[in-house]
């Protein structure tokens, strides 16, 4: 395959980094007027064996009174869970449908890289009404799914859940095993979506601060946030109303049940599909043992409440009590919605569902400013938050100077020499950290346990527990006001030709540096790292995905043993195709992919 022409040929799959100006007339409106085709199923069903047949196609979607085009799989939004064992050979007929090229993206599976499905990087993609085969032995087991990697498809219902069994026994027992599938409707088209962002980087926003909200600020807050240009409000940037949050394919409102009988263990397969959304998950009354991240068993840990951010995975187990019912709540990130799914003893019962918390507020810290002090207390000269790193207090005049000078959150020479300075790069975080212990935006000050990296382990052992021979610096940089999004300051439109490489089985720490306001969460294909968490090398919890949390930093141990190209990026939809995205290569042991 010829690798350089396949990279530039993403431009055409993907579109990151590329420009929006033409968008088609019909994605300028406020709804989606493809209504063609058929209604589309909501839920998904099952289908399995060495020979899966898979069909791409458009149609109407319905949730909860609004109505706008879908991309289903085999009829449905989910597609079908496709459960398959490992040991076993599978192949996936997919045919297309649709009038503009599809891709199915086996995310987290361990597969060739010719059959990982990301137009221009492993493959040229599914043309119309045409059938692609992926042929590939089944090498692991776990929790995960799938989706689209083409023209923003995912956001319209291209997406499904993927099971595959292990070999062997169960490291733990369980009566019941469900799948949770989270993700969002909307009625608009996903281009007209992104070219808002890219034209007015609030537009979905309807939290922003005013000197009339309620939001606990002071006059110097509020101030202090102005003169900086930034929002303390910017949590997500698309959410409800916009979006209708969604269990398996149902809105809140839909009345999506799980059904059980006292006494029993359930196993709750949680799977966040979304395209923006970070979700909070709990249920009211029951903790959360966390047994599985991203597909990879752990040791178990007992939880009231966990962050899930787009693209991770977590298996809980959760033992029902007494009562007839109980609320599975998962409310996004900035609150502005919630899907909901009920475990109930009889179909129609009933528990009491919380009402949204207050939004989350950003802070200092979550600028990469000292990491510790809330904007009111650098207003009052306070350094705030003992125990966590940062510098001294001072005098509140030194306070506010440090806080508020323009240049202290856009001091470029902090960034080291290989970061390319340009209009894609307005914000430099001045003394990012490690974060692995930080549950998460709105979770951080909570009295109930929540989950965070540090206290995930590996139960089986790393295989491989060498020293890193190397550390890689990569640095997540973005315009938000221009909503350009990059690594090192490069969107992947410019650098589609030199990718990150990788040695033959060599052995790399990779430091992630988050130089913007948001938490990204990073996915590499191909592969799994093990989490720098604290945790030994030979328990390092291994994942495919990390968030790395505002101004701060997150960092991961690699073993390059899967040869070819792979995507690497940020797995916010929006930041992807904004230019958040990398390729990397590993070269195979013959010296070549």
């Amino acid at each position: 395959m010829n690798t350089s022409i396949t990279r530039r040929g993403i431009l055409a799959g993907l579109g990151a980094g590329a420009t929006l100006a033409a968008v088609p007339a019909w994605a300028q409106g406020h709804s989606m007027r493809r209504h063609n085709g058929p209604p589309i199923r909501v839920g998904f069903d099952e289908v399995s064996g060495e020979i899966i047949d898979l069909a791409v196609a458009g149609g109407r979607r319905n949730v909860q009174g609004r109505s706008g085009h879908g991309i289903a799989v085999n009829g449905s939004v989910p597609g079908p869970l496709i459960r398959l064992r490992e040991g076993q050979n599978v192949r996936l007929n997919v045919t297309n449908h649709l009038n503009e090229d599809t891709s199915i993206h086996w995310h987290g599976l361990l597969v060739p890289f010719q059959y990982d499905g990301v137009p221009g990087v492993s493959f040229p993609g599914i043309k119309p009404h045409e059938t692609f085969t992926y042929n590939f032995p089944i090498r692991q087991s776990g929790t995960y799914w799938y989706h689209s990697h083409s023209h923003l498809q995912e956001q319209s219902g291209h997406y499904g859940p993927l099971i595959i069994e292990p070999a062997g026994a169960e490291p733990v027992s369980y009566d019941r095993d469900y799948i949770l599938l989270l993700s969002e409707f909307t009625p608009l088209h996903p281009h007209f979506i992104m070219s808002r962002l890219r034209t007015g980087e609030g537009y979905f926003n309807d939290k922003l601060s005013s000197w009339t909200d309620k939001y606990p600020m002071s006059g110097a807050e509020r101030r202090m946030w102005a003169e900086m240009r930034m929002l303390p409000t910017d949590i997500a940037d698309v959410s409800a109303p916009t979006y209708t949050y969604l269990a398996n394919g149902r809105g809140a409102e839909e009345g999506l049940e799980y059904l059980f009988r006292r006494g029993e263990r359930i196993r709750l397969r949680v799977i966040n599909g979304s395209a923006m959304t970070f979700f909070n998950l709990r249920i009211s009354g029951l903790p959360m043992t966390v047994i599985a991240a991203d597909g990879q068993n752990v040791k178990p840990v007992e939880v009231d409440e966990l962050q899930i951010a787009t693209a991770e995975t977590y298996d809980v187990i959760i033992e029902p009590g007494k009562a007839d019912a109980y609320a599975i709540v998962a409310e996004s990130m900035d609150r502005s919605g919630m899907a909901l799914a009920m475990l109930a003893t009889v179909p129609g019962a009933k528990a009491s569902v919380p009402p949204l918390r207050d939004a989350p507020l950003l802070t200092m810290g979550d600028m990469g400013m000292n990491h510790g002090p809330t904007a009111s207390e650098m207003a009052a000269g306070h350094d705030g938050h003992a125990g966590m790193h940062h510098g001294g207090g001072g005098d509140a005049n030194a306070a506010k100077s440090h806080s508020m000078d323009g240049m202290s959150m856009r001091d470029k020479s902090l960034l080291p020499p290989d970061v390319e300075i340009g209009p894609g790069l307005d914000m430099v975080s001045m003394a990012p950290v490690d974060k692995m212990g930080d549950p998460g935006i709105g979770l951080r000050d909570v009295k109930h346990r929540v989950l965070n990296y540090r206290m995930l382990s590996a139960l089986e052992p790393n295989q491989d527990t060498r020293e890193p021979s190397r550390l890689l610096e990569i640095h997540l940089t973005g315009n938000m006001e221009r909503y350009m999004w990059s690594f090192d300051g490069r969107m992947f439109s410019s650098v589609d030709d030199v990718p990150i490489r990788f040695a033959w089985n060599e052995r790399v720490r990779v430091k992630l540096v988050n130089n913007t306001m948001m938490a990204h969460p990073i996915h590499l294909h191909g592969m799994f790292f093990e989490l720098v968490n604290g945790e030994s090398a030979m328990h390092q919890p291994r994942k495919n995905v990390v968030v790395v949390q505002p101004g701060a930093s997150a960092q991961f141990d690699l073993t390059a043993n899967e040869p070819g190209d792979w995507a690497f990026h940020c797995h916010l939809l929006y930041h992807m195709h904004g230019g958040m995205m990398q390729t990397v290569t590993v070269v195979g042991p013959e010296g070549a992919i």
